[in-house]
């Protein structure tokens, strides 16, 4: 371990390079091999917009996973390891399903168990409750001593949240129409997303005891005691998270008033038009239905 005033030593991950090269990999196939197979000719098989979610997905994959966050994140700061844990769940999974295209998403899930389970999965309800209670167990204790400790557990806890973290995006950033809610439904469902994490952020917050052992220990980074490295993490989570899930919130709230207004503005607005310019005929065949005076005072009560 490293003493308080040491830098973090560089360590390699070569299971991080081949998973962000596989990555890389598959989309590269994606895009040259199998598109033009499964496309129509003619067709965009992944727009330009697509590609740039693509790298900014790949970007956050590897900065979240590999030297030196996570080392900070397995070794000292429990704090870091929330910042981890948001760019793993919070941003990294939208971003790769506003690259998925369609036609893509259908072809990888299919219509076999895999796919039943994953678009059952995706319900806001049930993609909701479970990414929560699994954020929530991912804090307990006993799971966090023991998946800082032992490698296999730490990577099946990140597969865990990054699964159900897809599942959870999927009403609102995915990439199939029938599981998509509309724009006033995302705002609750984000909402509602963006208050569930707030228990056991508050649970850190106020704790006045180390709840992690395994980041108790006298290797302090940067001078930071454990409990306010545990008050961090707990900050982190509720306001980092918060503003984050708001700011969409405040696109989409956005997004439904203009649409809203230009609808407004269209429907208040009719015109009529004429072909050619008015006409003295034009003029009188509109007169021709309209009663006489003689015969409207006629019809009147004496």
């Amino acid at each position: 371990m490293l003493a308080n005033s040491a830098p973090v030593v560089w360590q390699w991950h070569p299971e991080v390079w081949l998973l962000v090269a596989a990555v890389v990999g598959i989309g590269f196939y994606t895009t040259r091999v199998i598109a033009p197979k499964v496309v129509a000719a003619g067709g965009e098989p992944v727009t330009r917009a697509q590609r740039r979610w693509f790298v900014a997905g790949v970007v956050v994959l590897y900065i979240s996973s590999d030297w030196p966050m996570h080392d900070i994140a397995e070794e000292y700061l429990y704090s870091i390891h929330m910042v981890q844990h948001l760019l793993l769940t919070y941003v990294m999974p939208p971003l790769f399903l506003l690259a998925t295209p369609t036609w893509l998403a259908e072809l990888i899930l299919g219509r076999g168990w895999f796919g039943r389970f994953f678009r059952g999965l995706s319900r806001p309800l049930i993609a909701g409750l479970s990414f929560n209670v699994l954020v929530a167990l991912s804090h307990a204790a006993p799971i966090v001593n023991t998946s800082v400790e032992v490698g296999p557990v730490h990577y099946l806890v990140h597969a865990a949240l990054v699964l159900s973290s897809f599942a959870m995006w999927m009403p609102v950033a995915g990439p199939l129409p029938e599981l998509r809610i509309g724009i006033p439904q995302q705002i609750v469902y984000l909402f509602l997303m963006s208050v569930l994490p707030t228990i056991p952020a508050a649970f850190l917050t106020v704790a006045d005891n180390p709840l992690y052992q395994a980041y108790n220990h006298g290797h302090r980074l940067w001078g930071v005691n454990v409990r306010g490295d545990q008050q961090a993490a707990g900050l982190i989570m509720k306001l980092a998270g918060g503003f984050y899930l708001w700011g969409i919130i405040t696109a989409r709230f956005l997004t439904v008033a203009r649409k809203t207004m230009a609808d407004r503005r269209s429907s208040a607005v009719r015109v009529t038009t004429v072909d050619g310019p008015l006409t003295y005929d034009d003029v009188a065949r509109a007169f021709e239905g309209t009663p006489a005076v003689d015969d409207v005072n006629r019809g009147a009560p004496s």
